[in-house]
């Protein structure tokens, strides 16, 4: 329960930011001295092989029930994490509409009818879905509700926070649409990818601090993430330590200070790429209030990801990682 309000917490100021900044794209800002561009992967890799739907199955939701789902003809995913799932277990055809945070290319057409805890009822049932998948986090629960009351079968997914919440997500969704087998193909795929990342992370003695910062800057949201904040497994696994859970900071994001900044003493700040973009890039970032003041600050260190894939832990979790490794410990670093 305490993961669900945490993971609610930060997906409703995504939701929050993403409505008063907007999710245009654009070009990123100029890559930090000390770091290098991120590429934003803005496609998903459907599987070879197609998997065709065996149903009806009979699955257990997140939130105690079991649903039965008959059809999987007109699906809609209520997060981007779960449509990127969707989309490379290789049904992403039968998808009819996203959430606000599916921005990769392939969903590019679809209309949005959700931004995470802002879930138009209306708007999905106009849609005449036979199915649909929902966080944990996702609400309002009124929504949720009268979605389940017009009879849509509605499978909640428990919200990832960390690796080891990527086989077992791809494995829920694969048996709500009725391709267990596609779930197994792509869970080991996505495996092996993030076994070959892991293999090429440097030795290091001394392990880089990197605090994870969530900026908005014209919805003025300045948070420093700390353990519960979704990044730390991530930065784990990158050989990295989290400076915001190191410092102490239990919860999952509190108000950026310049005595919070002074106690994480990043090496190398983490941010997403809008968010980096909304402040202004990295000559903003550092006018933030104590950034300046860290070594990440001073270096200038600065590593970004694309806001669609960051905390998304799905099949894409593996370029993610990669992308971290290299912007730690690429040449030059």
């Amino acid at each position: 329960m305490r993961r669900t309000r945490l993971a609610g917490a930060l997906t409703a100021v995504i939701a929050l930011a993403l409505t008063a900044t907007g999710c245009g794209g654009g070009d990123g800002p100029e890559p930090a001295r000390g770091a290098t561009a991120a590429a934003a992967p803005d496609r998903v890799e459907p599987l070879a092989s197609p998997h065709s739907p065996r149903l009806p199955v009979t699955v257990a939701s997140a939130d105690g029930r079991r649903v039965t789902v008959g059809s999987a003809e007109r699906i809609v995913p209520l997060s981007g994490s779960l449509s990127e799932i969707v989309f490379t277990l290789g049904l992403g055809d039968r998808v009819v509409a996203k959430d606000v945070t599916a921005t990769f290319e392939q969903a590019a057409g679809l209309p949005v009818v959700t931004r995470a805890h802002d879930v138009s009822a209306e708007s999905v049932l106009s849609l005449k879905p036979t199915l649909v998948l929902a966080e944990s986090t996702t609400g309002p629960a009124e929504a949720i509700a009268q979605i389940r009351d017009a009879g849509v079968p509605l499978v909640v997914v428990p919200a990832a926070k960390n690796l080891d919440d990527v086989g077992s997500r791809i494995d829920g969704v694969a048996a709500a649409l009725g391709v267990p087998a596609a779930g197994e193909e792509l869970r080991e795929r996505t495996a092996e990818r993030l076994d070959a990342v892991r293999e090429k992370i440097p030795a290091h003695a001394d392990r880089p601090r990197v605090a994870f910062l969530y900026v908005r800057g014209s919805a003025a949201v300045y948070l420093l993430g700390g353990a519960e904040s979704g990044a730390s497994s991530l930065l784990e696994a990158a050989g990295a330590v989290d400076a915001g859970k190191e410092s102490g900071l239990k919860k999952d994001f509190t108000p950026i200070t310049t005595e919070a900044l002074a106690q994480a003493a990043p090496d190398a700040i983490l941010v997403m790429t809008k968010g980096l973009r909304s402040v202004g890039g990295v000559d903003g970032l550092v006018k933030i209030p104590g950034v300046a003041e860290t070594p990440a600050g001073a270096d200038r260190r600065v590593v970004s990801v694309d806001d669609g894939v960051l905390l998304n832990y799905g099949p894409r979790t593996d370029q993610v990682l990669a992308s971290l490794v290299d912007q730690l410990y690429g040449e030059g670093k």
